[in-house]
């Protein structure tokens, strides 16, 4: 029998998923490891759904997505970041990580280099592995909020370098771009003829400060931002997201999902309209649990002297604890107090010492995983409440 691609037998595994396996095969675990709502879907995002089964929207789709929801996309945009986009800007894709995936794969080739943070989602690193291109770390230095430095990404240009990623809101870090920064990236961009992939899918989540989109600082059609339904609407069983960005650009996009995926679900991009055009309410009443969520977390991360990045926007927090592999820690963790968290090395070469939680779980959850944490650590002891 021949043997399999290389390329994907050497593909490192999400350790995000490889403890959420884990904890699948076990009994009464704490799930912190997941950025997974806590809510059911609303209530008028659901009766959109089974209308549109019942109205024959089960059908295969255009590549790009239904019409009338790439127009109301646009309209949404438009209206959100003061922009002037069409449907032609706007590619329907399976979730977000389907819009980062199917543009890494439309803008780089194999041999080019990509820059992507030093802490960040690692599919970012397994879409460019599949393609054979080079991922670059810029760092993120904890004693700059972990936020980029310009002055490190020219150091790391050479004439490989294609494509520039940034995530603002950051999974796993909760760090919030600044305007200013925003627009001194897009610049650097610019200057040095990169395209620029800006995954914005927590946009509306924000703690503190503006949300800042990369999308009204570009120019010349470089700039192609990356949203998502899942955690904005708690949807992400219905693998939905779109990308804005320059058309000729979407048009090959459409190309490459063609073969890749052919469409997103037709049932699930009616949802998808009937989320966008009616009341945006939910969204903040979510947003306010998260909030008060990570402010009982960090109350209690205090208590405990445990040292973590205050977040400003996404649902998570990053903790560290100062272990010399996260992934030995977690499944320990995991093991001995049944408590599962996403372990920080998977999110980067600086990530070993971290943690995540994610502060989309229940409150009590959350408290709990903490208090055992605690334990783990050998600091249950200090805790006022302990």
């Amino acid at each position: 029998m021949p043997s399999l691609s290389k390329t994907i037998l050497n593909l490192e595994e999400s350790g995000i998923r490889e403890i959420m396996n884990l904890a699948l095969g076990m009994e009464d675990v704490i799930r912190l490891e997941i950025g997974e709502p806590q809510f059911d879907t609303p209530e008028h995002i659901i009766e959109a759904t089974s209308q549109a089964a019942r109205d024959g929207f089960t059908k295969y789709t255009a590549n790009l997505g239904l019409l009338s929801l790439r127009e109301t996309i646009s309209n949404h945009v438009n209206n959100r970041f003061n922009l002037e986009t069409s449907w032609e800007n706007v590619a329907v894709s399976v979730g977000g990580v389907g819009a980062v995936s199917s543009l890494i794969r439309v803008l780089a080739d194999a041999g080019d280099e990509l820059l992507i943070p030093s802490i960040a989602w690692p599919n970012y690193k397994m879409a460019i592995d599949c393609i054979d291109a080079t991922p670059v770390f810029y760092k993120l230095d904890p004693n700059n909020d972990f936020l980029p430095s310009i002055e490190n990404l020219e150091s790391l240009v050479t004439p490989k370098t294609k494509v520039l990623v940034i995530n603002s809101p950051s999974n796993p870090l909760g760090v919030v771009i600044p305007q200013k920064l925003i627009k001194e990236l897009v610049e650097f961009a610019k200057k040095h003829d990169l395209f620029l992939i800006s995954d914005e899918v927590y946009e509306e989540i924000i703690f503190e400060g503006d949300h800042i989109s990369t999308l009204p600082y570009d120019t010349d059609g470089r700039v192609i931002g990356v949203f998502s339904f899942s955690k904005t609407y708690a949807m992400t069983g219905y693998r939905l997201g779109y990308a804005i960005g320059n058309k000729e650009i979407i048009k090959e996009v459409g190309k490459f999902q063609e073969v890749n995926v052919m469409n997103a679900c037709g049932i699930a991009q009616k949802a998808a309209e009937a989320a966008l055009k009616g009341s945006q309410d939910c969204i903040r009443e979510m947003v306010a649990v998260y909030k008060d969520n990570m402010e009982a977390a960090t109350r209690l991360m205090d208590e405990y002297e445990i040292p973590y990045q205050q977040p400003t926007g996404a649902f998570y927090l990053w903790v560290n604890i100062g272990c010399k592999d996260a992934t030995v820690f977690a499944k320990d963790f995991l093991v001995q107090h049944k408590v599962a968290i996403a372990p920080g090395n998977t999110f980067g070469p600086e990530g070993s010492p971290y943690i995540r939680i994610s502060l989309a779980s229940k409150k009590e959850d959350i408290l709990e995983g903490i208090h055992r944490l605690a334990v783990m650590l050998g600091k249950s002891k200090l805790a006022v409440n302990a």
